[in-house]
């Protein structure tokens, strides 16, 4: 079968490449087998004995005819179909050629693209050997193409990365490889891939070099390394420079207050308060300069706790009163009752927020007021903490300015009133954090408006609770006889309460009034004039029935015209004007004689205590034993860590133990956290009674803190000491003969 094809092949071939002798001998066979037929008919017809029949010769060469012609009918349409079939090949025949220079043509794009791209683009069988290697691959090797293919070579790897694998099966890898023109770091795609069907999977290898990139992100990796080393060297050594300056700042700042309890001349009062003053203001840029050194580490951390919305802004209103008011100047607060009763966040650093807003507020204005507004936010949850001034105002240019680092304003407003330009970016970094906002709106001359937005969402506990209950004041007359901004928050109130208010500046105009209405209570601020304000007190027992003056706490002692039932201290407190006018009027006013002054806070308590003082500085010693003497207190004072020790042990031997031991931290021998460990194992393995360990702490961060409480301190005491925190735990102690205060560390 295979012969015959082979001869049918070779005979069509021949007549492809010979077509006219292929003709000739085609004719000339044809011409043969017709003269042939045609002679030997005639002839035998011609014979004697032939039978020649002309009518059965007729039917013949009719059939003989027919079956010609069918014969050159089928040849005929055969000879169309194998046309027809020769086109067809034909076509094809060309598209096959098309396609086949396509893929030539493919075939040689992809090969200019693997010689010519920077790319190391390697084929290994599969026992290792190369099959093909692109040009980029050879130039880093040093050889030709030819020396390759065939081998086993391989770069020698310096240092192998990290692997990772694609799902796809792809394996990722970097190599650190020696080479010809020095050390190269390359990234690797490894993968098999299959060049010819029926031939086994090759590995392709492709790798891009990427010494730059590893060198650089070495760098940048390094750089951050030392960056974060140089911000905890930064932290420490503020940590550091704190303790040293907080420490001598205690003698200073308490020193001064013990000087200002002695009897002194009115000079020598007034160069004492400026000590006192002067210290407490370094001590107010050291904790700036340590809050920036915190968010700038990254170690702001809040604490969410639920806290009261109302107690936090008056108190702050309270705190910056006595500041404001001693340049006659107003603060007061609104908290809109809207807003819950409990909130959850961190109040400290808030209270710090608002504090450092409404200190610049009272700082920049030099008449007029500050007003703290507190009102529901535009997104849920949010609250708005509004600080409005009647200040110098700032520049539209300055107003982002502010913001940053040690900026202000301008150059004549630092060096009018000083600062050193980081409260305003500690504020908006700490508002950041809590995932708020914080806007200014101001215009020079008419004071400025600073908006902190915060998510404070309401705690469970206080979900629903009201702050006090609301006097119903519908359809009351309320005269309010005051200018100002806490006069238009308390209108603003009373109206809220639903009171027909009326305010006037001019006690003229509000004598007037009197007469032409029943007035359910008259307000009038002591401001306009002591003498007015009790003439108009006296003119208002007929028409009001409740009288109520409104004072600072610098005026409260004062004599007072018997004709107000009550009298209110600015900044107001909404829960003390609320229970001022629900409160029934009494028929004969009393007499609003001056309290009697507040008992001395350093009045000692019934019993001391005996209290063990491990301080090394002398000045710090003597301090606190002049304090605690002061107090009533038995003070006996080591002077390092293993004094204190033996002095612990000698007194728990003798069965007189310390009620007390304040606990520096840094001291030489022993220090305190070493000293209080050693305490507490004793008294475990002992058995003996718990004695309560305080520190004395310069330090402000927190990793100190929790290194107070590890060692089993119970709480500590921020230097420079707070007189009032120290005469509470001491207090409290003396009470019970058990430390029970929560909140000792200075916020």
């Amino acid at each position: 079968m295979g012969r015959t094809f082979r001869i049918k092949v070779r005979m069509r071939r021949f007549r492809r490449q010979h077509p006219r002798v292929a003709f000739a001998i085609r004719s000339f066979m044809i011409f043969s087998a017709t003269f042939g037929g045609a002679y030997g008919f005639v002839t035998g017809s011609r014979a004697e004995n032939s039978g020649y029949d002309p009518h059965a010769f007729a039917i013949g060469a009719s059939f003989l005819f027919a079956l010609a012609c069918l014969g050159l009918a089928t040849l005929s349409m055969r000879l169309r179909f194998v046309n027809k079939r020769l086109r067809t090949l034909a076509a094809h025949n060309e598209a096959l050629i098309d396609r086949n220079w396509e893929l030539k043509e493919a075939e040689e794009r992809a090969r200019s693209l693997f010689e010519q791209q920077g790319d190391l683009i390697v084929l290994r069988d599969t026992s290792g050997r190369i099959t093909f290697a692109n040009e980029a691959y050879c130039a880093l090797a040093g050889q030709t193409r030819s020396a390759l293919v065939g081998t086993r070579f391989d770069f020698d790897v310096l240092e192998q990365g990290e692997s990772a694998r694609e799902s796809n099966g792809t394996r990722i890898h970097d190599q650190k490889i020696a080479t010809p023109i020095g050390a190269r770091w390359i990234a690797w795609r490894e993968g098999y891939v299959r060049v010819d069907a029926g031939q086994p999977a090759e590995l392709q290898s492709v790798g891009r070099d990427v010494t730059d990139r590893t060198e650089t992100e070495r760098a940048l990796s390094d750089a951050r390394d030392q960056a974060d080393a140089a911000n905890r060297a930064k932290s420490r050594f503020l940590a550091m420079a704190s303790h040293e300056i907080r420490t001598p700042l205690n003698g200073i700042i308490g020193m001064g207050g013990l000087l200002l309890d002695t009897t002194l001349t009115p000079e020598q009062a007034t160069y004492a308060r400026a000590v006192k003053t002067s210290g407490e203001a370094l001590m107010a840029l050291i904790e700036e300069l340590l809050d920036y050194s915190k968010i700038e580490a990254g170690k702001l951390d809040l604490d969410q706790r639920p806290f009261a919305l109302s107690t936090l802004v008056e108190e702050i209103t309270e705190l910056l009163a006595p500041r404001a008011q001693a340049k006659a100047l107003e603060i007061a607060a609104y908290v809109d009752e809207r807003l819950p009763l409990e909130v959850v966040g961190d109040a400290a650093r808030l209270r710090q927020v608002l504090l450092n807003l409404a200190g610049n507020a009272i700082k920049f204005t030099s008449k007029g007021g500050v007003a703290l507004i507190v009102e529901p936010g535009i997104w849920p949850n949010e609250i708005s903490f509004l600080v409005r001034d009647t200040g110098i105002g700032i520049a539209a240019e300055a107003q982002q300015r502010i913001f940053r680092e040690f900026e202000q304003a301008d150059e004549r407003v630092a060096r009018t009133y000083g600062g050193t330009g980081l409260g305003l970016a500690i504020s908006e970094r700490i508002v950041k954090r809590m995932d708020g906002r914080i806007t200014l709106t101001s215009e020079p001359g008419k004071g400025s408006t600073f908006e902190v937005a915060v998510p404070l969402p309401p705690s469970q506990a206080g979900a629903g609770q009201t702050q006090f209950p609301s006097p119903d004041l519908t359809g009351k007359s309320m005269l309010l006889v005051a200018d100002g901004i806490e006069a238009s928050l308390i209108a603003r109130r009373l109206e809220r309460w639903g009171g027909q208010t009326c305010m006037v500046a001019d006690a003229a105009v509000a004598e007037a009034l009197l007469p032409e209405r029943s007035w359910h209570a008259v307000l009038i601020d002591r401001a306009i004039g002591p003498a007015v304000a009790d003439h108009l007190g006296d003119a208002a027992r007929a028409h009001a029935l409740q009288r109520l003056v409104l004072l600072t706490s610098s005026s409260r002692h004062e004599k007072l015209s018997p004709a107000f039932t009550g009298f209110l201290v600015k900044p107001l407190r909404a829960a003390s004007l609320a229970a001022r006018l629900a409160r029934t009027p009494e028929v004969a006013s009393p007499d609003l004689a001056p309290e009697p002054p507040a008992a001395s806070a350093g009045t000692a308590p019934s019993k001391g205590l005996s209290i063990l003082v491990a301080e090394d500085n002398e000045i710090n010693a003597l301090l606190m034993h002049s304090l605690l003497t002061k107090l009533g207190h038995r003070v006996v004072i080591a002077v390092h860590g293993e004094a204190a020790l033996e002095s612990w042990l000698a007194a728990s031997s003798a069965g007189t133990p310390y009620d007390l031991v304040l606990m520096d931290i840094q001291m030489p021998q022993l220090d305190g956290i070493e000293a209080t460990k050693r305490i507490r194992a004793h008294e475990a393995a002992s058995g003996s009674h718990h004695t309560p360990i305080l520190a004395l702490t310069a330090n402000a961060l927190v990793e100190d803190r929790y290194a107070c409480f590890e060692a089993g301190m119970n709480g500590f005491l921020i230097k420079p000491l707070d007189r009032e925190k120290l005469e509470e735990a001491l207090a409290g102690l003396a009470a019970s003969r058990h430390l029970a205060v929560p909140n000792l560390t200075r916020t």
